[in-house]
């Protein structure tokens, strides 16, 4: 619970009204997602904010998965594996469509010294091991992938084939059940894979950051996150190909296709015309598997499609490093630069310590930098390639309904929650099996419309940054790190300011920048970004990072230093402010600001 404060309120969950039009959007969500009376007493007087983080848009019924799911590795972890001393796990819910989380707090102090045990027990093995470990898991993580991709979901015809009658193969209706259950046995696999690690990750940079504050009071949070950068991680690799790609267009002389403005498409098209063109689209195949699994958004919604589905991403990259290096400008990831200032703030700040504090500094710095590049590889593997086939292995099963007659669209079945996708697959096998009349046909298309009209009206709709109680103080170091909950920002939200040519948020990678602003608010917005203009976005995603050699600096509505987003942007060495809470509402696209990155300030100069 959080104690009364005095720096104004929240609206209370229970007095949100719905939007007109949207009657029945709690049909969509598990009975469990909503701000019910029975808990009225409790979740009225605790903290909740949105998870636009995650969750920037209204939740499709069957997408909800990635937040059950997610939310349980999370806590199975966190509370009952790895025993974390002060928190337990997160708690959610849905206000007209919008996901609203809350943190579960360890607050017995014998309680916190019981779990102590636990942890250190249990975190010190995987830190001991990280390598051992760490390398089993990539090897579980592709074997994951691999028995996604083998999964089949069966066609259902007229007749089954001869291996059922003579050679003791599953039935039809046995092998579709059975596929749908293991489709979802594998995200919850992956899930699980996901959070293994992740926590110690986190958990070692936050005790080195804490020890940083403790005998370093005035360190900037920049300069703690600064320490561990410019580690070479898997996420950058698909950008370091798409840079080879563009140093190859202009070698082999087919560079003249690459032109701003053009589709994916019209660009093949040329390219398909001259023997050069095609000896670079065989070489753009060969960098597809497995780098073009990059996702175009985090991953949580099915609409986040990979490289492979939807090609926009890479190839506004290649036109911008085309046209940077035929500009005679450097394109590589400023890697070298990075390095060095790294090594001079961690050499700056252990030069203050005492022997006692330095030598915990040190060891604390190389644990953080052993085990943080897991904080955003596990993105590539999990988030962006499992999780991107995974939606596809779903809309197969989307096929079976259409060419059943249930569905218009293989996308539909996304308006069901995965239990009613269940029963519809059950009533399928049934009259298939039976030859007897289905109900699914008259009955799913009405609900899969009005679902559709209610969550197009529901992304109208302005939900607020939090409800319920606001806390006095924000003690926890990851709602800070790494959405940007601070207690300033929880206090601004509180008093409701708005308007003013200026915005705060947390300084998340140094340097000034003065330019135009983009306003990129979905995928489809990133074709529009033009050469030196500040990205200005609600929360951007390593998927983009191709997209940065165009930018000189970024701006979000969310994160905080440990963010993704502010993780790539100090690899690109891009001033970045995020966390302001209203950028994309504030700024317009074509208006100058100026982004202080050091200062953690945003600017509207016009």
């Amino acid at each position: 619970m959080a104690a009364p404060s005095t720096v104004g309120s929240f609206p209370s969950p229970y007095e949100i009204e719905t939007p007109p039009g949207c009657e029945g959007w709690e049909d969509m969500y598990p009975y469990y997602a909503r701000f019910d009376e029975e808990r009225r007493e409790v979740d009225g007087q605790r903290f909740w904010f949105w998870n636009s983080m995650h969750f920037p848009l209204p939740m499709p019924a069957f997408d909800a998965i990635c937040i059950d799911s997610p939310y349980q590795a999370l806590g199975n972890w966190q509370n009952r594996v790895f025993a974390v001393p002060p928190a337990m796990g997160i708690d959610w819910r849905c206000i007209n469509g919008y996901i609203y989380i809350s943190g579960n707090p360890v607050l017995d102090p014998e309680k916190i010294g019981e779990r102590a045990g636990y942890f250190q027990a249990r975190a010190g093995y995987y830190y001991e091991h990280w390598d051992e470990l760490y390398g089993k898991w990539r090897t579980k993580m592709e074997a994951l992938i691999a028995e996604l991709g083998e999964l089949e979901v069966p066609a259902l015809g007229e007749y089954e084939p001869d291996e059922v009658a003579f050679a003791d193969a599953e039935t039809g209706y046995v092998a579709v059940l059975s596929a749908y259950r293991n489709a979802l046995r594998l995200i919850d696999v992956m899930w699980q894979h996901h959070f293994e690690f992740l926590l110690l990750g986190y958990g070692a940079y936050m005790t080195f950051a804490e020890l940083c504050k403790a005998n370093l009071p005035d360190i900037p949070d920049q300069h703690i996150a600064q320490m561990v950068a410019g580690l070479d991680v898997l996420l950058f690799r698909p950008d370091a190909e798409l840079r080879r790609l563009a140093r190859l267009a202009i070698d082999t002389g087919v560079d003249g296709a690459f032109v701003e403005g053009r589709s994916p498409e019209e660009i093949e098209a040329e390219l398909a015309e001259s023997d050069a063109g095609r000896a670079w689209l065989a070489e753009l195949e060969t960098v597809k598997e497995p780098w073009f699994h990059m996702a175009t958004g985090d991953g949580l919604y099915h609409t986040y499609t990979s490289w492979l589905d939807d090609a926009r991403i890479p190839y506004a990259s290649l036109i911008g490093h085309i046209a940077a290096l035929k500009a005679g400008e450097d394109i590589e990831r400023p890697s070298d630069h990075i390095a060095e200032e790294r090594e001079r703030l961690a050499t700056e700040y252990a030069a203050l310590l005492g022997d006692e504090a330095r030598q915990g500094f040190e060891q604390l710095l190389a644990l953080s930098r052993t085990v943080f590049p897991y904080v955003e590889e596990h993105k590539f593997l999990c988030d962006y390639w499992f999780l991107t086939e995974w939606w596809n292995k779903i809309r197969e099963f989307g096929d079976l309904f259409v060419a059943h007659g249930f569905f218009e669209d293989r996308d539909d079945i996304f308006q069901l929650s995965r239990l009613e996708v269940y029963s519809a697959l059950d009533e399928l096998a049934l009259t298939w099996a039976t030859g007897g009349q289905a109900r699914g046909p008259k009955y799913w298309p009405p609900i899969i419309a009005r679902r559709k009209e209610i969550l197009e009206r529901l992304a109208e709709w302005t939900p607020p940054p939090a409800v319920g109680a606001v806390p006095e103080a924000v003690l926890d170091p990851a709602l800070i790190m790494l959405w940007g909950v601070t207690t300033q920002r929880v206090h601004a939200w509180a008093q409701h300011q708005e308007g003013g040519s200026e915005l705060t948020g947390t300084a998340a990678s140094p340097g000034v920048v003065e330019g135009v602003a983009r306003v990129v608010k979905t995928v489809g917005d990133i074709g529009d970004v033009r050469e030196g203009e500040i990205l200005v976005c609600s929360i951007t995603s390593p998927a983009w990072a191709p997209i940065f050699s165009k930018i000189t600096a970024a701006v979000t509505d969310i994160g905080g230093v440990m963010s993704h987003a502010a993780i790539v942007c100090r690899e690109y060495a891009l001033p970045a402010v995020v966390g302001t809470g209203r950028a994309t509402s504030q700024i317009k696209s074509g208006q100058r600001i100026r982004v202080d990155g050091t200062a953690g300030t945003v600017a509207i100069l016009e």
